[in-house]
């Protein structure tokens, strides 16, 4: 008796998926738009439904790795603060309270002079993102500095130009960037590098990360969670260093 042949299954392709464009989906986008508004799924069921075609695809969720923030070393904000004092100039304590005020550039610009408040030691960001306000505190040492740079005023803004106008952030960024160069730091200094790297100081130095988060104005306690994952990462390099000197 002769044996059935067997037909013998494809191989599975190992080639992989080639990336369609944008308007090769449109098409694509319609149709299944048209089927989904035919069947009325809710939220949760069409979430459901893309799992399953996935899953049923063999199509894999791209991992992406944590993102780590970089910051300044303590050595390198140290060379930063001395460089910019001196200067003789006001960019010392105008980059010292850009940084211990861990303000964004555009909401430390806008900071008035009837926003700082020497006895409680405070200064009030009311053009926060969002349009949200929020205190923040600040050191009795630059307090009393800032009471000494505005001496008689009493309007304006809190750091202005020689034409008594509001910096623009892209000149603080300039300020910034110059004074880096000259204190010999070799990575890129920009405003917001200050801000990480004093967010990140607060939480190694016991800081609740939920006071962070209402420090810099952020929304959502997810944003101001990736200070912590960058923390771990600094731990780690440092103690690798530690042991293998």
């Amino acid at each position: 008796m002769r044996t059935p042949s067997v037909k013998a299954k494809p191989a599975k392709s190992t080639t992989t998926r080639s990336a369609k464009q944008p308007d090769d989906l449109k098409e694509l986008i319609a149709a299944t738009t048209k089927l989904w508004r035919k069947s009325h799924l809710t939220y949760d069921q069409a979430r459901y439904v893309s799992k399953e075609v996935r899953k049923r695809l063999d199509i894999a969720r791209v991992r992406t790795r944590k993102r780590v923030v970089d910051r300044l070393s303590r050595d390198e904000e140290g060379r930063l603060i001395k460089q910019a004092y001196k200067d003789k100039s006001v960019h010392g304590l105008l980059i010292k309270t850009l940084f211990q005020s861990g303000a964004r550039v555009s909401e430390f610009v806008s900071l008035r002079v009837q926003d700082f408040y020497l006895d409680e030691q405070m200064l009030l960001i009311e053009k926060g993102k969002g349009d949200k306000s929020r205190y923040v505190p600040i050191l009795s040492e630059l307090a009393q500095e800032l009471r000494t740079h505005l001496g008689a005023r009493r309007t304006g803004y809190l750091f202005e130009t020689n034409r008594d106008a509001a910096y623009s952030p892209r000149r603080v960024q300039q300020i910034v960037k110059a004074v880096a160069e000259r204190a010999k730091i070799t990575k890129r200094v920009y405003p917001h590098l200050l801000r990480h790297t004093v967010a990140t100081t607060l939480l190694e130095r016991g800081m609740p990360i939920d006071q962070i988060q209402k420090f810099l104005g952020h929304s959502k306690l997810e944003t101001t969670q990736i200070y912590a994952e960058s923390t771990t990462e600094m731990i780690k390099d440092s103690y690798q260093r530690a042991l293998t000197k």
